[in-house]
């Protein structure tokens, strides 16, 4: 899917990405996140997780935006609904997010997707843009911080439940069970495959046993699994849930206090996650001491219509 770059920028030049590009999006994703967040939050590793899960395909799911060598804008939509891009700060303002939104929409449509959109954070000229355009906000995600020096008071645990490392794929599958069933409660998308979940988990570079908590029960059947991750003297903890009928015991928040505390055992000095307005946990996270650093939210518009389509 060709991108049509304005006039302004007409001097650019755009193609497909490959997995060398990763390192060259993840500095273009951190210079606009420390422009307007006023912290890095992205780190290769979680570019290259997503970019190898089974159903992305780089070749017709991506596109780059070059000023000469340097990458300064890219876009890219997974399974035709979930859009990322990012424009270079000092390249805004030539239509290049207009651009770009314009592909991820045409790219939507092409892969059979109704709705395609993406998080920006708050106040930003993202957010502006995507309202300019005609998007709509879906809901609002929060960072969160437990600042350095700071603890979660301990969780007891039930008799005979323990928190552990996997052991092997058994354990990684019960643990993907755990995640998807939790968040497919509120998250309105397919079900991720088993592949897909280990693209970003297991199989993400860096992985270690140790990132992945799994929470079992006194017959040892995991029941409640956290990921973290622990980047810049930061553990950030990237996916926590607690099976349904095991929740109300305390174990979403021991398996907070074990996250935090094994990341701080690998170096990270203070802790953060992110959770949004469709999970209702924010309020979890404020009463155990986690402070909001910033606010992001997901805006979404309906996909361009494809040739010959009757208009909506």
């Amino acid at each position: 899917m060709p991108l049509l770059l304005p006039t302004t920028a007409a001097h650019l030049t755009t193609r497909p990405l490959t997995r060398r590009d990763a390192a060259a999006v993840t500095a273009l994703m951190a210079s606009c996140e420390l422009h307007d967040v006023g912290e890095v939050l992205i780190e290769e590793a979680d570019i290259v997780g997503d970019w190898q899960r089974p159903a992305f395909d780089l070749a017709t799911q991506s596109v780059g935006v070059l000023d000469g060598d340097r990458l300064v804008a890219y876009a890219e939509v997974f399974k035709g609904r979930w859009a990322d891009g990012a424009v270079a700060p000092d390249h805004r303002g030539r239509g290049l997010g207009t651009a770009l939104s314009h592909w991820t929409r045409a790219v939507g449509a092409r892969d059979g997707g109704t709705l395609v959109g993406q998080p920006v954070p708050g106040d930003s000229p993202g957010e502006r843009l995507f309202s300019d355009l005609g998007y709509r906000t879906l809901w609002t995600s929060w960072v969160l911080e437990m600042p350095a020096g700071t603890t979660i008071a301990p969780q007891p645990l039930p008799e005979g439940y323990s928190i552990r490392e996997p052991r092997d794929e058994a354990d990684l599958r019960a643990a993907w069970t755990v995640n998807e069933d939790a968040f497919l409660e509120w998250s309105e998308r397919e079900r991720s495959s088993f592949e897909e979940w280990t693209a970003t988990v297991s199989r993400r570079p860096g992985y270690e046993p140790w990132q992945l908590r799994l929470m079992a029960d006194a017959a040892g059947v995991v029941v409640g699994m956290a990921f973290v991750v622990v980047s810049s003297r930061c553990g950030y903890v990237d996916k926590l849930a607690v099976r349904r009928d095991e929740r109300g015991r305390g174990l979403a928040r021991a398996l907070l206090v074990d996250a935090f505390e094994v990341a701080r055992a690998h170096g990270g000095e203070r802790s953060e996650l992110s959770t949004d307005s469709r999970t209702g946990a924010l309020g979890l996270y404020e009463k155990v001491g986690m402070q909001v650093t910033s606010v992001w939210r997901h805006w979404a518009a309906a996909v361009a219509p494809q040739p010959g389509a009757a208009p909506a």
